[in-house]
């Protein structure tokens, strides 16, 4: 009887007492096991091999030997760009049958199931394996090994720099697993170690056949500001900026580039030969034997300033020869001066060869050789008496030297500058870059030296002494020092006259002072040595019966002289280049007297 939940009562009809189908219950049964037999039995979560049984764009079907067929993304098998029908492939089963009754497989969590386990093995047995190169990434790339990304650093992608990754993006490439991290699931390949493998055996052969003066073909593998390096192979070798040009190198990227092919020649190398010294330029004949054979000393010669130091420059007359121009050959003038003041890097110049030794290879040049020597006519220009200008250039204790023209050069001795000053130094006279008028005593022509004088300019004041301050004759002065127990007296005319203790004592007993203005006789007068001794004492001892010289040459002289002889006394602390002229004028004026 039918109850409420199954109102039909067919929860206990037997289905399989119809026999529709014309099987029995028994042949039913063994029909099914039958079937289950010939399918594979597949567990979930497990990997498994299947076949490609048809592929297009997108997908890839794959037969697993179960009663429905597996489908994978054609993305999953961008690694393999060969895949075809028929060939064998692990997938990952993820669900026997879904809502659908789909069997759900992966082919990519299969690999990587299977690829945590392979590449251990790979790591530990050194294998050889293919990798996909999938993009570029910070510091290398990321490469597709067995369904891993691994990471290929930018260093052991080649023995040689990288500079553009990119080139490498979606190509196959063999590697070498050389480090895994298990915790974070990193690995690590390389494709340098395979080069390395490969250019050791080349390396020990390269190395073992080297010899000195080999020469060898070579690609550049990088340029620094000291030189080049040269990879020979698997061998690298440095050419030194030197060695790269007979002529100057600035810096070698002017002469090469990355990647270019060059002959070198091995210079030298160390014994265990890890150091090996290239040239370049010892494969072009040297510059200096093809030069021309018929330059001698005295040609001139047109070059390019190519090295500066302060001793003088370097002249680049054709590529490979260069001549030194000393800086004393740069001008006729002895003053110590810098190269740099007369030319600069990359002046074109024009030389005369004052050496030339070809097998020592070295050439000096001069420029002032083009210039006509000052010298040559030196004593017609400046003979023997003749006046000219002259600009202070510098002093010594003994004088003043004074530049007459660019290379002519003469001396003032100390003794020249004053008829009436003993100078201490020049400098209490002039100054550097003062201009004086001199005139030429003496000419050195075999030496290069010409004396000078200032003083000869006008005639001797002593002269004039002579008569105006005559043995006899008193003088107002001033006792303006003491020394050695005499006292200096300034007298007129700024002459200075010496006064011995014995002779300063006055009329009242008492010996006179400093700044006390008394009159002083004459009692000693020498030219030569420009001295004149004075005495107060014999002025009151011997009586004022006599006439005093110096009140004649004051009566004679006038008012005018005495305004001289002021201006005088206000220099006469010290000597100055207008003295002589004070002096020229007094001499007129009491010429005009007598």
């Amino acid at each position: 009887m039918a109850n409420s939940i199954d109102p039909q009562g067919t929860a206990d009809f037997d289905w399989e007492a119809l026999q529709l189908d014309g099987y029995s219950k028994v042949q039913r049964s063994e029909m099914s096991d039958r079937y289950e037999k010939t399918l594979t039995s597949i567990n979930e979560k497990e990997v498994i091999q299947g076949t490609v049984a048809m592929l297009n764009k997108k997908e890839v079907i794959v037969n697993i030997g179960y009663k429905s067929e597996g489908v994978v993304a054609a993305n999953e098998f961008r690694y393999n760009p060969d895949l075809k029908v028929g060939d064998t492939v692990d997938v990952y089963v993820e669900c026997r049958e879904d809502k659908t009754g789909q069997l759900i497989v992966s082919h990519r969590t299969a690999r990587m199931h299977s690829a945590w386990i392979r590449v251990n093995d790979v790591l530990r047995s050194g294998e050889i394996i293919t990798g996909y190169v999938k993009c570029r990434t910070k510091g290398g790339l990321i490469v597709d090994v067995f369904g891993i990304e691994a990471f290929l650093p930018g260093s052991q992608i080649d023995v040689k720099p990288i500079r553009d990754y990119d080139v490498y993006v979606g190509k196959n490439m063999e590697f070498k697993v050389v480090k895994i991290n298990e915790e974070f699931r990193n690995v690590v390949v390389s494709h340098k170690a395979l080069i390395e493998a490969e250019l050791e055996e080349q390396k020990k052969q390269i190395i073992s056949g080297l010899e000195k003066g080999q020469v060898l073909e070579g690609i550049v593998k990088n340029v620094t500001s000291y030189g080049v390096f040269i990879d020979l192979g698997g061998v690298d070798g440095l050419i030194h900026i030197t060695d790269l040009s007979w002529g100057r190198v600035t810096h070698p990227e002017e002469m090469l580039e990355l990647d270019q092919k060059i002959n070198v020649v091995i210079l030298d190398f160390d014994d265990d030969k890890k150091r090996i010294a290239l040239g370049l330029k010892q494969l072009q004949p040297h510059p200096w034997d093809s030069l021309d054979a018929n330059l001698q000393v005295g040609d001139k010669v047109s070059g390019k300033v190519v090295v500066m130091a302060d001793y003088g420059a370097f002249i680049e007359i054709a590529p490979g020869v260069e001549g030194l121009i000393h800086v004393s050959e740069m001008s006729w003038s002895q003053h110590l001066r810098s190269a740099q003041d007369f030319m600069n890097i990359g002046d074109t110049v024009e030389a005369v060869i004052l050496t030339l030794d070809r097998e020592e290879r070295k050439m000096s040049l001069g420029i002032k050789q083009l210039m006509p020597d000052p010298w040559n006519d030196i004593e017609v220009k400046y003979s023997v008496g003749s006046k000219h200008k002259a600009k202070v250039r510098n002093f010594t204790n003994f004088g003043v030297f004074v530049e007459l023209e660019e290379g002519v050069d003469g001396l003032i001795h100390i003794s020249d500058l004053s008829w009436q000053k003993k100078i201490k130094h020049p400098s209490e006279f002039c100054k550097v870059g003062d201009e004086m008028e001199v005139v030429v005593l003496e000419i050195d022509r075999d030496n290069r030296r010409i004396s000078l004088g200032h003083k000869q300019l006008e005639e001797n004041p002593w002269d004039v002494f002579e008569s105006t301050f005559a043995e006899g004759s008193v003088h107002s002065g001033t006792i303006i020092d003491m020394k050695d127990k005499s006292g200096i007296v300034s007298l007129p005319y700024g002459v200075e006259g010496i006064c011995p203790s014995k002779h300063l004592k006055k009329a009242d007993g008492s010996n006179a002072k400093t700044e006390e203005v008394l009159d002083f006789k004459v009692i000693e007068f020498n030219k030569e040595a420009k001295k004149i001794v004075v005495s107060h004492t014999r002025t009151f001892e011997e009586g004022e019966d006599k006439p005093s010289t110096s009140k004649a040459v004051k009566k004679s002289a006038g008012s005018s002289t005495d305004q001289a002889v002021k201006a005088i006394n206000s220099n006469s602390e010290k000597s100055t280049l207008g003295d002589l002229d004070a002096l020229s004028a007094l001499k007129e004026k009491m010429e005009k007297g007598e």
